[in-house]
């Protein structure tokens, strides 16, 4: 993973493309970007040659699932949300709900925008925030 600072992106290779090294590059809001900063001291990270190429933190996927289990604990969610799927579908549903679906589709890493379509198939709340951007518009 790689954050850049003055892009506002954060690059990350695909799990499911690991052979052909596919990264994705995602914005993210620049208070994150500088707490990021602040806590891993990217400042010194960028200047010093040794420790450019060296990971924020080394945890297998298996130490991640564990960090993730915890932290939702921690906020009180339960069930399928509280799963590294369960957040990766609900960032899935709030984007398409902001930003076209080919963006949604490229901070993904969707092969086909059909695949992304899923994100957009929803229901109750989230149906009810679609139909009120649309007459907000208005």
């Amino acid at each position: 993973m790689a954050i850049d600072r003055e892009g506002g992106t954060v690059a990350f290779m695909t799990l499911k493309r690991r052979k052909t090294s596919v990264v994705r590059q995602v914005p993210i809001p620049a208070a994150l970007i500088e707490e990021l900063a602040r806590v891993f001291d990217l400042r010194e990270r960028e200047q010093d040659a040794r420790l450019r190429g060296v990971r924020l933190w080394r945890w297998s996927r298996s130490s991640a699932w564990r960090w993730v289990k915890v932290v939702m604990k921690r906020a009180g969610l339960a069930g399928s949300a509280a799963m590294p799927r369960g957040l990766r579908h609900t960032f899935g549903v709030a984007a398409f709900q902001a930003v076209p679906p080919h963006i949604v589709q490229r901070w993904l890493g969707h092969a086909s925008l059909r695949t992304t379509g899923i994100y957009g198939d929803v229901s109750g709340r989230e149906e009810y925030l679609f139909a009120e951007r649309i007459w907000e518009s208005w």
